[in-house]
């Protein structure tokens, strides 16, 4: 489960990185949002015993009080905010790209004569 957790990890990485350095404004975006959810990915793998099942978060009677019989809860309400976080700015930059994309009339990040050079020059 770790070997699948880590590689997924990676891929989640590698994408966002290769979106972000695109020249369209919505690729960014998309990597950004791929960034985040390997980070939040990342974080839940942080904790000891986040991946075990069975084990409960809150503390009970009938149990020790060592760190062996419980779950974690921080990296968990970590992600969930993260989560609620990145779903509201993602849909803010959405909002911008499209007042951008009206406006300027091109998504190139760079702005529509990059846009234009790059169009003109062969490959």
């Amino acid at each position: 489960m770790e070997l699948v957790l880590a590689l997924s990890i990676g891929v989640l990485t590698s994408c966002g990185v290769w979106l972000v350095l695109r020249p369209r404004t919505f690729q960014v975006i998309m990597g950004l949002s791929l960034l985040s959810y390997a980070v939040n990915l990342f974080i839940f793998s942080t904790a000891r015993l986040g991946l075990a099942q069975g084990k409960p978060p809150i503390l009970s009677a009938d149990k020790a009080l060592d760190l062996l019989h419980y779950a974690d809860p921080l990296p968990q309400a970590l992600v969930l905010t993260a989560i609620v976080i990145g779903f509201a700015m993602t849909a803010l930059f959405l909002v911008i790209l499209l007042a951008l994309r009206g406006m300027a009339g091109t998504d190139h990040v760079d702005g529509p004569d990059a846009e234009a050079t790059e169009l003109a020059t062969p490959p």
